[in-house]
This record gives C-alpha cells, sequence and structure tokens, in this order.
C-alpha cells in the first residue's frame, strides 16, 4: 500500500509499555476508590496491610517491564503510589507536599526503586545460581562473555 507523501510511518517504542502502565493505573486507582470507605474506619496498619494486598500488588507485578521507560511513563506509575500512600496515612493530596516522608514513614521504596531493587534481585538470584534455570542459564557476567581474559576477571 502506497504511503502519502509527508506521512511517515512512526514506531513508539514505548507502545507496549504505555498500554500496560496506563492498564495497571486504571487498575490500581478503581482499586483505590473501593478502598477509601473500608480505610476510613481501619488503624494505619491495617490500611496499609489492606492497600498493599490491593494496590501495591499491581505496581509490583511484572514491574521488571518497567525498566527503562521513560519518566513519564514512570511519573503515571508512581502517582498511583502516592495516592495510596495518601489514603493509608490520611493526609490529603497536594502538589506541594513532598511524599518523600510519607513513603519513608510506610517503608514503601519509590516506584522507581523497586523495579531497580527486581531487576538487581533477579540478576543476583542468576548469578549466584539460586533461581530457576530458565533464568540462570541466560545470565552470565559480562566478563565471561569475552575471549580475552582481564586481569580484574579473577576478582
Amino acid at each position: 500500500m502506497p504511503k502519502s507523501p509527508g506521512h511517515s510511518n512512526v514506531i513508539d517504542s514505548q507502545l507496549y509499555a504505555s498500554a500496560h502502565v496506563s492498564a495497571v493505573c486504571r487498575s490500581g486507582h478503581y482499586q483505590l476508590c473501593q478502598l477509601r470507605q473500608a480505610v476510613r474506619s481501619l488503624s494505619e496498619d491495617a490500611s496499609k496491610t489492606l492497600v498493599q494486598a490491593f494496590v501495591s500488588c499491581h505496581l509490583d507485578y511484572c514491574n521488571c517491564l518497567f525498566f527503562g521507560i521513560s519518566e513519564g511513563l514512570m511519573d503515571r506509575l508512581q502517582s498511583v503510589q502516592n495516592a495510596a500512600a495518601c489514603l493509608v496515612t490520611g493526609r490529603p493530596t497536594r502538589r506541594s507536599d513532598h511524599i518523600t516522608l510519607v513513603l519513608r514513614q510506610l517503608h514503601w521504596l519509590p516506584i522507581r526503586q523497586r523495579v531497580d531493587f527486581k531487576v538487581a534481585t533477579l540478576v543476583y538470584r542468576s548469578l549466584s545460581d539460586i533461581s530457576p534455570s530458565y533464568l540462570a542459564d541466560d545470565s552470565r557476567l559480562v566478563a565471561d562473555a569475552h575471549e580475552r581474559r582481564l586481569r580484574s576477571t579473577a576478582s
């Protein structure tokens, strides 16, 4: 099929990630709306457990796919966690407030750090032979990948 002049095919490298992030955010915000009434009558610890069970699990499921996504997409995911933190602590959501202290109080890592932690854990487990063979078989140290050995290879 011929292309019209001036029309070019541009493939968005974030296409799948953006659809997945949208689905995760939609699901997370929906769960937060459903939990809002219940959380009001619970203690902070009970609320935290409930929100982790229904919202944080969506943010953590397959979050290795979020490694390397754009800042905009990462910010959308972070907004779900920020809303969850505000719901648990009962603090109002304002743009001028820094959510970092609230996340620290709840002992929650921000989304980017959660993703980095998950990837680092998978790599460590793969290289230490304590992961499933399908992961360990495809993982090896960069030094092992080269034929030429470096003096630093032993360390």
